[in-house]
C-alpha cells in the first residue's frame, strides 16, 4: 500500500495560488470650474461629495462661486477639503476637470495636453471644431450621459429625467394658479369636484415620473406613446389607474380639447423630436390650459412650442400658456446637482482605486461606453461618422495598453 509522505505525490507540497493583484491607488486631482453656460445653475461636485474624494486621499480645486446657483457656498467647500480659486486658470491645471456642460471654446483654450474631461456632450450642440480641439490636445474625454451601469441602464439620464417629470407637473401647477394669472385651478381634485385633466405624450422615463406625480395628486391623467409595451408599463406601475393611447391623431385631438394640462414628454433618440401637435390642435384646447414641453431640448413635440428663459418661460399662443425652457432640472439646480453627484462621485472613486482612468476603462464595459476621444483618437463610432473623424475600437487600444 503506497504511503503518503512530505516527498510523495500525495504529500505536502507548495500549491500556486492565484491571487489578485490590486493597482496602485492613485491620488486624483480634480479641477471643477464654475458652469458659464446659459441657464446651467447645477454643480458637478456637492460640498459632502467634495468631502467624500478628500476623505479618500484627492485633492479637489473648485473656482469660487462654482456653487452660488445650486445654494452652495465657497465655505462650505472649504469646509469640506477643496481647495478655493478665483480663476479658471488654476482651475484647469488640475489632472481631470468634472463639469456639466461640456467646456466652451475659452475653456478649451486653457485644457492642457494628455488632460482628462468628465463632462456632458450635447451631442446636438456640438460641432466639429469642438472635438478637433479635443484630439489636437490628446485630452481622454468621458461623456456622462452615455456612461452604463451594472444593469446596463444610463443612470444620469435617468435620473435627470425622473426629476424633469416630476417638476414639470410642479410647474403646470404654479401656472394654472391665481398667483400667475392662471385659471385658478388647484392641479388634483377634491372630494365632490372634478380633478383636473392631464395629457402626458410619451411613456419613457419623463412621462412615466409626470405619471406618477399626476396620479398622486389625484389628476384624472391619459398617456400617449408610439410603442405599446411602455404604455403597458406604465399601466402596469400605476395599477391601471391612468388611460392609455397609441398615438392617434383623432383620439389625441379629442383629449386636448379636455386637457387643463399637457406634458410634451416624448424621446428623440438621436434626432429631432417628432412634431406631434400640430398647431390647429392647440387652437382647439380650452382658454387657460398649459403645455409644458420637456422635449423642447430636442426640438419639441408641439409645432407651437419656442424655445423660452427661466426669467421669462412661457408665451401665450391662441389662448395656451406655452412653457419651452430647455434643461428643466436646471430649475431645481441643488437637487439636480445631489442627483449628479451621485453618479459622478463612485467613479472618480473607481479610477482612484483601479489606479487611473486607463485601468477603469480596461475592466468597466459601462464606463468605456463614454469614452468619446482617447488621446488623439476619436472612439466613438457615432461620432466618427457624424464629423469624418478616423474611428478606433477603444476595446482594441485598451487591450494594447
Amino acid at each position: 500500500m503506497k504511503k503518503d509522505n512530505v516527498y510523495g505525490t500525495f504529500g505536502i507540497l507548495p500549491k500556486e495560488e492565484m491571487l489578485e493583484v490590486k493597482q496602485d491607488f492613485k491620488k486624483l486631482k480634480i479641477g471643477v470650474p464654475k458652469e458659464s453656460s446659459f441657464q446651467e445653475n447645477r454643480i458637478s461636485l456637492s460640498p459632502d461629495a467634495v468631502a467624500l474624494l478628500s476623505h479618500n486621499g484627492h485633492s479637489v480645486v473648485i473656482e469660487s462661486m462654482a456653487g452660488n446657483g445650486s445654494n452652495f457656498t465657497d465655505k462650505e467647500f472649504s469646509d469640506a477639503g477643496a481647495e478655493i480659486v478665483f480663476s479658471k486658470e488654476e482651475v484647469f491645471q488640475s489632472d481631470i476637470i468634472v463639469k456639466i456642460e461640456p467646456p466652451t471654446k475659452s475653456e478649451l483654450k486653457l485644457m492642457k495636453k494628455g488632460q482628462q474631461l468628465i463632462s456632458a456632450i450635447q451631442l446636438q450642440t456640438r460641432e466639429k471644431s469642438y472635438f478637433n480641439d479635443l484630439l489636437k490636445k490628446d485630452i481622454s474625454s468621458v461623456a456622462i450621459e452615455y456612461i452604463k451601469d451594472d444593469e446596463g441602464k444610463l443612470p444620469l439620464l435617468r435620473i435627470m429625467s425622473e426629476i424633469a417629470g416630476n417638476t414639470s407637473l410642479l410647474i403646470a401647477s404654479e401656472y394654472l394658479s391665481n398667483i400667475n394669472s392662471g385659471k385658478g385651478l388647484m392641479l388634483g381634485g377634491v372630494t365632490g369636484i372634478s380633478p383636473t385633466d392631464v395629457v402626458i405624450i410619451g411613456a419613457g422615463t419623463v412621462g412615466e415620473y409626470a405619471c406618477k406625480t399626476a396620479v398622486a395628486l389625484g389628476c384624472n391623467v391619459k398617456v400617449f406613446d408610439t410603442s405599446l409595451s411602455r404604455l403597458r408599463r406604465i399601466q402596469n406601475i400605476t395599477n391601471r389607474t391612468v388611460s392609455t393611447s397609441m398615438v392617434q391623431p383623432k383620439s389625441l385631438r379629442k383629449a386636448l380639447r379636455r386637457a387643463d394640462v399637457v406634458i410634451g414628454a416624448l424621446r428623440s433618440g438621436e434626432g429631432r423630436t417628432p412634431c406631434i401637435v400640430s398647431e390647429g390642435m392647440v387652437e382647439d384646447m380650452k382658454e387657460g390650459s398649459i403645455i409644458i414641453d420637456v422635449s423642447i431640448d430636442h426640438g419639441g413635440c408641439f409645432e407651437t412650442s419656442e424655445l423660452t428663459t427661466h426669467k421669462n418661460p412661457v408665451v401665450n399662443k391662441h389662448g395656451v400658456l406655452h412653457y419651452g425652457v430647455p434643461n428643466i432640472a436646471s430649475r431645481v439646480a441643488r437637487t439636480s446637482s445631489f442627483a449628479v453627484c451621485s453618479v459622478i462621485s463612485p467613479i472618480l472613486l473607481r479610477i482612484g482605486e483601479e489606479g487611473g482612468i486607463n485601468n477603469l476603462m480596461r475592466k468597466d464595459e459601462g464606463f468605456r461606453r463614454g469614452v468619446y476621444t482617447f488621446k488623439s483618437m476619436m472612439t466613438n463610432k457615432t461620432l466618427s461618422k457624424m464629423f469624418d473623424f478616423p474611428y478606433k475600437d477603444l476595446d482594441l487600444i485598451i487591450s494594447a495598453l
